[in-house]
């Protein structure tokens, strides 16, 4: 995700322990208390891309629909039962899009991303603003706004089928984000998970079924172990992941080295955070983490339009010292990480995070594992200017494409790829492929 350095795109111990979101009785609170207001993140859903957005893709009318039945929730549990049905048919949805299956539903490109970020918003929104006559406490909407963000995201919806036992891969991407700045932002790493998810690749090792989610681009939720709680389950039973951003123009990068570093660039929601990555059992945090992706594989394959770099440059405060110096080859021994290769955003947390989470899990010799950059998605030529310009064109739809063809042949070069690690000595995770 950029900007790289102040904003490029582990609570796993307290996964490990058994702590997630706050959970909530299915009985009123006594005492509830009034709906809150819209979120900064939603209230940019008023604004004429948005509305555009929505209406040519079809999607526009999912939260009206939504809001309706809501209202027609007479109880906690008809309300949470309501939020997983409607919150898992919204990505199923947006995959059947992405895939070509059911109505286009408008002119926009189906391999867009945005409709589904946009829809999302508008039925958090409804959740947030509700205030229905059996009173809501504050925990109980907490717990539904949980419930409508992991079900949506696809991130309760990873499932490898047994039978034939293809290899398991698993892929992330991100919302759109720096939507202030242009808020027509379409986000390639959120559309690649929408075009690959649920589907077959054949790899050099056999097929290898790929199943994906999408996770915000806000600092709290990361915190509060978003990341940790979505792929703990599924880590030690997949051949391969890779977390997904946007990063740099014009290339993909494959980041070596994460940092558990935030660089404080502004969240989606406006909010600035400035401080090492918050993780359980702080004393044990390594400062970084590493890709076990194989790197060298991919960057040798032709796999698509863009060129495709090991990079291993961080930021780091050297053992003994007080100001940042920018190491080309990666960390020194005992430094202070201050930037990872995919800089200090979201992008690199959502990597030092998921890694963490792998060598936690005592994975880190078995599971193949890391950090992908997309390219920066461009409009085309004539449509750069935010004000003036609209809200997709040919350049930007081929661009799109072109990249999540290239995250495709990329993931299908990595989990194609001879197996040169440990084996894993239990043999705990050798069932299938």
């Amino acid at each position: 995700m950029t900007p790289l350095r102040t904003g490029l795109g582990v609570l796993a111990l307290a996964l490990l322990a058994g702590l997630s979101a706050p959970a909530a009785t299915a009985s009123a609170t006594p005492g509830a208390t009034a709906a809150s207001s819209p979120t900064v993140e939603e209230q940019r859903l008023g604004g004429a891309v948005p509305r555009e957005i929505l209406r040519r893709s079809g999607f526009d009318g999912v939260a009206p629909e939504f809001g309706r039945e809501l209202a027609h929730a007479h109880s906690y549990a008809q309300a949470r039962h309501l939020v997983d049905r409607e919150g898992s048919t919204l990505w199923r949805r947006a995959v059947d899009r992405a895939q070509g299956r059911g109505p286009a539903g408008g002119d926009l490109s189906r391999d867009d991303d945005r409709p589904l970020y946009w829809a999302r918003l508008g039925m958090t929104r409804e959740v947030r603003t509700w205030e229905p006559a059996f009173g809501l406490g504050d925990r109980q909407r907490a717990a539904l706004l949980d419930r409508l963000e992991r079900t949506s995201r696809g991130q309760t919806d990873i499932r490898y089928p047994a039978k034939g036992h293809p290899r398991r891969v698993l892929v992330t991407g991100f919302d759109p984000f720096t939507l202030d700045r242009d808020i027509r932002i379409s986000n390639p790493s959120g559309a690649s998970a929408l075009a690959l998810d649920g589907t077959v690749i054949r790899t050099a090792r056999g097929p290898a079924r790929i199943e994906t989610a999408v996770f915000p681009v806000r600092w709290q939720d990361f915190a509060d172990g978003a990341v940790e709680r979505a792929l703990r389950p599924h880590l030690p039973e997949t051949d391969l992941f890779t977390t997904v951003s946007q990063g740099r123009v014009g290339r993909f990068d494959i980041e070596r080295t994460n940092g558990a570093w935030r660089g404080g660039f502004p969240d989606n929601d406006g909010v600035s955070r400035t401080e090492t990555v918050p993780v359980a059992d702080p004393a044990a945090q390594p400062q970084w983490t590493t890709t076990t992706l194989p790197y060298a594989a991919v960057v040798a394959a032709h796999t698509g339009r863009f060129p495709v770099y090991d990079h291993t440059e961080v930021t780091e405060i050297p053992a003994g010292g007080s100001s940042p110096v920018v190491r080309p080859d990666g960390p020194t021994p005992g430094s202070t990480a201050r930037a990872g290769g995919g800089g200090d955003y979201l992008s690199n947390e959502i990597a030092y995070r998921a890694t963490l989470l792998r060598d936690r899990l005592g994975l880190h010799d078995t599971l193949p594992g890391g950090h992908l950059h997309t390219p920066v998605l461009q409009f085309g030529a004539g449509n750069t200017d935010p004000a003036t310009g609209t809200v997709t064109d040919p350049g930007f739809v081929r661009n799109r494409l072109d990249i999540i063809d290239q995250v495709r042949s990329i993931v299908t070069v990595a989990a194609g790829a001879p197996d040169t690690r440990a084996a894993d000595p239990a043999g705990r995770r050798r069932t299938h492929g």
